[in-house]
């Protein structure tokens, strides 16, 4: 099974046409959902484009956390208003929320992410979070966005660190995928078996990475635009957005989805950099030969290698015993090719550290010390 959102545009500057780009849907009122400060900001030049488009936009602040209250909220706030579509722009967790909102309401949803640190915005899921942050469940949808659109300059203006908390996110998606085109009894999350489109769309999504990766990093970093800012981009939203869906996921982010149980971590790192971590703890299970390889790029790039680059320690047994019982919990994990079990998990999230640490003497981490001053 292979699915998909509808459009996918990307390009510099492209916020000035969305009011072009909505016209394809036929609608003339639409919900614009945004924080506070992205109003102020990406806001207006969204409601001026639609304007020009002969298209109403309606407002609505996103709360800061996708929970189910927060969700609710918004479809009550959106009833009787003769909205026929929903624009969702922001980060991670609004977006995320726009799906819940627009599912709810039966109405289609157009993506207009402000970051690429993640692969989320092509997806038809949600994960749905407490008030307090923590993690409740995963919503699938029946339907992907309408539209995702994605303004490179301003994913450009977000910063190095995101860029690069997307690549973390991204590389996993090959690694995960291989292990799940080879295990017949993988269930993606489109619901069917990985299909050899998406194990391709991985493997040149990571091919892309290592190509392109440490230079659009720096491109960034003094924040112009160029084809390898434009390559990355696209790799870390659309490629590992269809590849992640359709190819299946494993251990990687079972341990990357597990890490928030640890407050510490959930409070200083990125969705990207944890799975960066879970990465080298799979790749340490597989005995990858490819495990170098990975890790020296995450080190050129600035993404966490060993545990002490997450503030966590060897020493602290108990903490690293609930990440590795949040994990196991995770049935991703045992998409692996072997048995996952509490000891193997923990002897490889040892050896992983052990390896980054090496990978360090080696190649330093004047990058991972830039992005987390």
């Amino acid at each position: 099974m292979f699915a998909a959102a509808q459009r996918y545009i990307q390009g510099p500057r492209i916020i000035n046409d969305v009011g072009h780009y909505l016209s394809l849907l036929e609608t003339t009122r639409v919900g614009l959902m945004a924080s506070k400060r992205g109003h102020n900001v990406i806001g207006i030049e969204i409601s001026s484009s639609l304007n020009k488009a002969g298209i109403t936009s309606i407002p609505l602040t996103f709360g800061g956390e996708c929970s189910l209250s927060e969700i609710n909220s918004q479809v009550d706030a959106m009833l009787g208003q003769d909205i026929s579509c929903l624009i969702a722009t922001g980060g991670g967790k609004l977006i995320d929320a726009g799906r819940a909102i627009a599912f709810r309401l039966n109405i289609p949803v157009v993506i207009i992410p402000t970051i690429a640190s993640t692969d989320a915005p092509c997806s038809a899921l949600s994960a749905i979070y407490s008030e307090t942050g923590a993690l409740n469940n995963i919503e699938f949808y029946p339907q992907h966005p309408a539209i995702v659109i994605l303004d490179t300059d301003i994913i450009v203006g977000a910063g190095e660190r995101y860029l690069v908390s997307g690549m973390g996110d991204a590389m996993a998606t090959w690694y995960e995928a291989r292990v799940c085109l080879k295990n017949p009894r993988t269930i993606t999350a489109c619901g069917g078996r990985p299909t050899l489109a998406s194990c391709a769309i991985s493997e040149i999504c990571a091919q892309t990475l290592y190509k392109y990766g440490e230079a659009a990093a720096a491109t960034v970093r003094e924040c112009r635009n160029d084809e390898a800012v434009e390559h990355i981009i696209e790799a870390n939203t659309l490629l590992s957005g269809l590849g992640f869906e359709n190819g299946g996921l494993a251990l990687a982010h079972a341990l990357g989805n597990s890490y928030p149980e640890i407050q510490i971590v959930h409070q200083n790192f990125m969705h990207g950099e944890m799975v960066s971590m879970g990465l080298m703890a799979q790749l340490c299970m597989e005995k990858s030969d490819d495990l170098e390889k990975v890790a020296s790029f995450f080190a050129r790039v600035g993404l966490p290698i060993h545990l002490g680059q997450i503030l966590l320690s060897t020493k602290e047994q108990n903490i690293l015993d609930v990440l590795i019982e949040a994990a196991l919990e995770k049935p991703i994990a045992h998409n692996m090719l072997m048995p996952v079990t509490h000891e193997s998990l923990r002897k490889a999230i040892l050896n992983a550290h052990n390896f980054g640490l090496d990978i360090c003497k080696k190649i330093g981490d004047t990058a991972y010390r830039r992005l987390h001053k």
